[in-house]
């Protein structure tokens, strides 16, 4: 927020700041994704759906996780949101008690945690570091359980670092989980179609089929398709929690947008070339921000395997300057001398690190690397 403050103060000021923040594409939604949005409008299809989405768009949904993920669900174990977001808090209101635990590896999506927390339970953050690839070992996970633990929280693709779980580690936390059956998994795969490893995308259910009762996939249209503000997201699950997950929505926000859904079912049902070729331009950009990032003394960043999240550890640059005391002062500090948002790796519960998105142009990433280079040169 300070950040964010001290951008908006810049810009007023008539500065042009250079937005490496921003998470979510910049490409725009595919033309028969908004062609299918205009014709529902032109239909009349501008009404209340069932709260639980169209039986379109479910369908595509089930159609979808078959096909890709080889995942099957009957309609009634699929919920639809107002993105993947509602669906994650959706499933902790209709999870979690007070006192239960949620399991979170950090570095982690920033509302993690506090959805959490607004469902009563206790945040158990698992910290990693750059040395081990920003990836929680099965012996953090192992010693993290307790009687209380009822939610384990896996983002593979992983906003902010970007770095996916193999099957054997996938694999080795299943062995784990399959002793503890009070436990559910929540899979954030939002990012799986943003993905270079040159291995097809596996989520835990993939590998370790016999957690399908107490897993719930989450996914949306935001990330792969250019759909932020359309706000559809999805759960696959079991059907006691997806009906849980149901009576909490209709209690709150009912059905998602007609119309989005629309156009989230012409999205997940249409030609997926344009996803392909716009991963391909994702990784170019990876392999410029990550070169340029490493050739910067202080500065260690790591390769990706997907998303468009560089997460460079920044703490040589911090304990070398006086002048910069942590990462939301490193942050301002960019805004001030480079004219460069990204976000204080502290957001996301790894002090010392930076989220710079290239969810951008090829332009505005050499300019705001060369502003960066030049900034903390001085």
């Amino acid at each position: 927020m300070a950040v964010n403050a001290k951008a908006a103060q810049l810009r007023a000021s008539g500065r042009d700041i250079l937005s490496l923040a921003a998470g979510e594409p910049d490409f725009d939604t595919p033309s028969h994704v908004k062609k299918a949005a205009i014709a529902a409008i032109r239909d009349g299809l501008t009404k209340y759906t069932v709260v639980d989405g169209t039986p379109e768009l479910k369908q595509a949904i089930v159609e979808k996780l078959t096909r890709e993920n080889s995942l099957h669900y009957p309609p009634e174990q699929i919920l639809v949101s107002s993105g993947c977001k509602h669906s994650i808090y959706n499933l902790m209101q209709a999870l979690l008690d007070p006192g239960d635990e949620v399991i979170i590896p950090a570095p982690y999506w920033v509302s993690y945690p506090d959805m959490a927390k607004l469902a009563g339970a206790e945040p158990v953050i698992l910290r990693t570091d750059i040395e081990h690839g920003y990836k929680m070992s099965p012996e953090q996970l192992r010693g993290a359980l307790s009687r209380r633990s009822r939610l384990l929280v896996l983002n593979s693709p992983s906003n902010p670092t970007g770095i996916c779980y193999s099957d054997d580690e996938l694999q080795a936390f299943g062995a784990i989980l399959a002793d503890h059956p009070e436990i559910v998994i929540a899979s954030d795969d939002i990012y799986e179609h943003i993905l270079w490893t040159g291995r097809p995308f596996r989520n835990i259910l993939n590998v370790c089929p016999v957690l399908h009762d107490r897993t719930v996939v989450l996914n949306g249209v935001s990330k792969a398709y250019a759909m932020t503000g359309w706000r559809i997201g999805f759960a696959a699950g079991p059907e006691t929690i997806i009906a849980a997950m149901k009576k909490i929505q209709s209690q709150s926000t009912s059905n998602p947008s007609s119309i989005s859904q629309a156009a989230a079912t012409a999205a997940l049902s249409g030609s997926q070339t344009l996803v392909t070729r716009r991963c391909k331009t994702y990784k170019q950009r990876h392999d410029f921000i990550v070169k340029s990032l490493n050739s910067i003394d202080g500065v260690r960043a790591i390769d990706s395997d997907g998303t468009f999240y560089a997460f460079p550890d920044m703490n040589g640059i911090i304990e070398r300057r006086d002048d910069i005391a942590n990462d939301v002062e490193l942050a301002e500090f960019l805004l001030e001398h480079a004219s460069v948002a990204a976000v204080p790796g502290s957001a996301f519960g790894s002090p010392g690190c930076m989220r710079f998105s290239y969810a951008t142009s090829m332009e505005v990433l050499e300019q705001a690397l060369n502003n960066i280079t030049k900034a903390l040169q001085m």
